[in-house]
């Protein structure tokens, strides 16, 4: 009836109704999990993406799949929409959430092709949630004093980018990250990841890639006499324009003489060499016992400013981009300055160790071993560009999974351990649930065994019969056992440092159930813009 209705108001809409609606959302939720089944795990496989320039991206990361492929069905692109925004807020988690819904959706097809409402399975689907919330709570394992415990915080950046890395590159990256985190982090304050920079370099190997305790600067020095490798450095940082300017007042000068000429020259520079002065009697005020200078301009330096420093052995860079300038005063101390008129210790940041690489034609600063270090950089070296960025999607999301346990102070065991206590757990409950709604948790409890399921099918194994190992482990040892992946067997996770993100499993399990009930209930999908309601003639037309 609905549909003879829209079809009276716009003969041009195409229009999906009831169980083939339904059919077409399972479809598109089935389509994108097959595509993304594959990634989940540390043994999951690749997906290389080939752009329209030719550029390839080699990735087993669900966000950044969903971000780069062309998705054309809607029901598909929300889904994709949906999970790239909760790994935007919770930095993980994409991959599970797009399998858990399509897993959900598949599951509703069983009882809804036999007539159940899908009303009743959306039902059953919202206790099953807020069972296995409420059961979540119970099974996390609380580590309050997580931040002092480097340790475990290595587990967790370990396992998130096992996932993403080989084993050996993952090991030396997450000592890196959590270094990193470490490092911004202050007790009972928001920690701003964007403290952390992120710095690539196209050279060398992978496994070089390191941790730095201070600043990476894409910029160096522009002056061949100046130092290349300083130590014990006082570093000014500051805004203020040391190169001669032009008057915005148009003016002439007339002389008569090449005396009177050079009289002039030497007054126009007298300003700015006055200022460079000042910074060379600070330099000698301030350095005593081997101690050396550096300057790390945001505006200009012209040549002979350049030289005037060179040749008093300081360092100094140009032009240095704003967020460097804010980033090096929470690293090294100090404060940036607007002038170098009255100039005070205080205003100086220290770094232990200041030295200059030389890549191609690209310089780089490196400033080490800084005093206050609430800013550092993560150095990723790499043969080519996607080897790069394979690793930079791979750093951020290590960063977010460290940074999440430290501000949740708690962690939930990995390895399919969590979801098979949970289908176990609602298998049990489902018979206090009346009506028909019970067969809405058992289908939530069936889609909780996705994750166990695909871990064991990437790795190679028998689906059920790891299921059934799982299971009956759990079940005679009451310990939240899990599946190794290298040998089939089941093993306790926590003992082994194989952890799970307790704040993403929580989004996982909102988000998906709130997605998938949605889907379920939609029993009309209209393609009837405003464009479609125009007769064919006039579209021709246009």
């Amino acid at each position: 009836m609905a549909t003879r209705n829209t079809n009276l108001i716009n003969p041009n809409a195409e229009i999906v109704a009831a169980g083939q609606c339904l059919q077409v959302n399972v479809a598109a939720a089935r389509g994108l999990q097959s595509v993304l089944k594959s990634n989940l795990g540390p043994r999951g496989t690749l997906k290389m993406l080939v752009g329209g320039a030719g550029q390839i991206k080699i990735t087993k990361d669900g966000n950044v799949l969903l971000h780069e492929m062309q998705i054309q069905h809607p029901t598909a692109m929300m889904i994709a929409r949906a999970a790239t925004a909760m790994d935007d807020e919770v930095g993980d988690g994409t991959t599970t959430a797009v399998l858990f819904i399509g897993e959900l959706l598949k599951q509703a097809e069983v009882y809804t092709s036999e007539g159940l409402h899908p009303r009743l399975i959306a039902e059953g689907y919202e206790i099953a949630k807020d069972l296995v919330l409420e059961f979540l709570e119970n099974f996390k394992i609380n580590q309050p004093d997580i931040a002092n415990d480097r340790e475990t915080l290595f587990n967790v950046g370990r396992t998130s980018l096992r996932t993403k890395l080989s084993p050996e590159v993952a090991d030396k990256m997450s000592e890196a990250v959590v270094d990193a985190v470490l490092s911004i982090y202050e007790v009972d304050k928001r920690m701003d990841l964007h403290m952390i920079e992120i710095m690539h370099m196209e050279n060398k190997t992978a496994s070089e890639s390191s941790f730095i305790k201070g600043i990476v600067l894409d910029h160096g020095s522009r002056h061949p006499d100046m130092p290349k490798y300083l130590e014990n450095v006082y570093i000014l940082t500051c805004n203020v324009s040391m190169e001669y300017e032009k008057t915005e007042v148009s003016a002439g000068f007339f002389y008569s003489s090449a005396e009177e000429r050079e009289r002039l020259v030497e007054s126009e520079r007298k300003f700015t060499d006055e200022k460079v002065k000042q910074v060379i009697d600070f330099k000698r005020s301030v350095c005593k016992n081997g101690e050396t200078f550096a300057i790390i301009n945001q505006k200009g330096i012209d040549p002979l400013a350049l030289d005037m420093l060179a040749k008093e052995g300081i360092f100094a860079c140009r032009r240095a981009k704003r967020r460097n300038m804010e980033r090096l005063t929470l690293a090294c101390g100090g404060e940036a300055v607007n002038s170098v008129d009255d100039l005070d210790v205080s205003v100086l940041g220290f770094a232990g160790r200041l030295r200059e690489e030389t890549l191609g034609e690209e310089k780089y600063t490196f400033v080490e071993d800084v005093k206050i270090g609430k800013s550092c950089t993560i150095l990723i070296r790499g043969p080519n560009k996607h080897t790069i960025e394979q690793l930079k999607d791979a750093v951020r999301d290590g960063i977010r999974a460290v940074k999440c346990a430290i501000e949740d102070k708690a962690l939930v065991s990995g390895a399919g351990s969590f979801e098979m206590a949970a289908y176990r757990m609602l298998m049990r409950r489902k018979s206090a649930v009346s009506g028909r709604a019970k067969l809405g948790v058992e289908a939530f409890a069936k889609s909780m065994l996705i994750v166990p399921k695909t871990l064991a099918e990437n790795s190679g194994f028998d689906v059920q019969e790891s299921i059934i190992k799982i299971e009956e482990e759990q079940e005679r040892s009451n310990q939240p056992v899990g599946l190794e992946l290298n040998l089939g067997e089941t093993f306790l996770p926590s003992s082994e440092g194989i952890w799970d993100s307790y704040l993403v499993k929580k989004q996982v399990l909102n988000l998906s159930t709130v997605l998938a009930s949605q889907l379920l209930l939609v029993d009309e999908v209209m393609k009837a813009g405003k464009a479609m309601g125009k007769p064919t003639q006039e579209l021709e037309d246009e």
